[in-house]
């Protein structure tokens, strides 16, 4: 008998404190009641923003442990993508994708390249290049307004563009294959909106009052529930009220409990939530 639960490919590092990457992705997907099956690019004792981490590298272990999954014959309802250090694991990613897409596999690309209008250090103009050709391989985006402008090749300027503006570079973006683009973290005086492209309908903006400072690994939270969603079919545009109601109300629960910025959001507290919204 076919499996009639969902299933996932979720290809991240995984960082053992500090809520990003895996650690976030892993159980956000689960408790959407999607299996969530990690292929680890890289381990960090904590994320980068932290003064000190311990690093070790899986690139050159990433072609043996996929290929394992190639010998088993494993079948992926949604792939989804977050941080990738090298243009070797870009590489390693495309080609995942080819092998294990199906007619009805969503690909979910988080094209985490950077933010505040700048590239990260480890983002050559090579890296950037290979990301446009991932990018195009997916069915869903969800770039902040830095990444859009780096795929777009559009100058950041001061990073405030106007809603034609951004739906132009939404156009632009999907024109290299993606059907559904969410901007992240667009600022607007007192609000955080959301650009949502879809291919065929009128773009739109959704927006949120802003509830604090910015915090690691809430594009992360958001990108973990767009992509649960991709797979079991919500309607985009809920989708993305979703995501951003949620990770309000746990940045709001992370001020109360006085939790450190560097340490995330703590979404443990509403999880439950997640599951029970379908």
């Amino acid at each position: 008998m076919k499996n009639k639960q969902k299933r996932m490919a979720v290809i991240q590092d995984l960082s053992g404190f500090g809520r990003c990457s895996l650690t976030v992705a892993l159980p956000v997907i689960s408790a959407m009641k999607i299996q969530s099956c990690p292929v680890i690019t890289s381990i960090f004792s904590n994320h980068t923003a932290y003064p000190n981490y311990f690093f070790d590298d899986y690139t050159e272990k990433m072609p043996e442990y996929i290929e394992n999954w190639k010998k088993l014959g494993l079948v992926f309802d949604g792939i989804y993508t977050g941080f990738l250090g090298s243009e070797r694991q870009i590489e390693i990613v495309r080609d995942f994708i080819r092998d294990f897409k199906g007619p009805e596999t969503k690909v979910i690309i988080d094209p985490v390249m950077g933010d505040n209008g700048k590239a990260y250090a480890t983002y050559t103009e090579e890296m950037c290049g290979n990301m446009r050709r991932l990018a195009a391989m997916g069915d869903i985006l969800t770039p902040n307004v830095t990444e859009l402008c780096i795929l777009t090749e559009t100058p950041y300027g001061k990073g405030s563009f106007t809603a034609a503006q951004y739906a132009e570079m939404a156009e632009k973006l999907a024109a290299m294959g993606p059907s559904q683009i969410v901007i992240t973290g667009i600022r607007q005086g007192t609000w955080i909106a959301n650009g949502v492209y879809e291919r065929g309908k009128p773009f739109h903006i959704i927006r949120t009052r802003s509830a604090g400072a910015c915090r690691c690994g809430t594009g992360d939270l958001f990108a973990s529930i767009i992509a649960a969603d991709a797979v079991t079919g919500t309607d985009f545009s809920q989708s993305v009220r979703k995501a951003a109601s949620f990770v309000k109300k746990c940045i709001i629960r992370s001020q109360e409990l006085n939790i450190p910025l560097t340490d995330g959001v703590c979404f443990e507290e509403y999880l439950g939530e997640l599951g029970r919204e379908r």
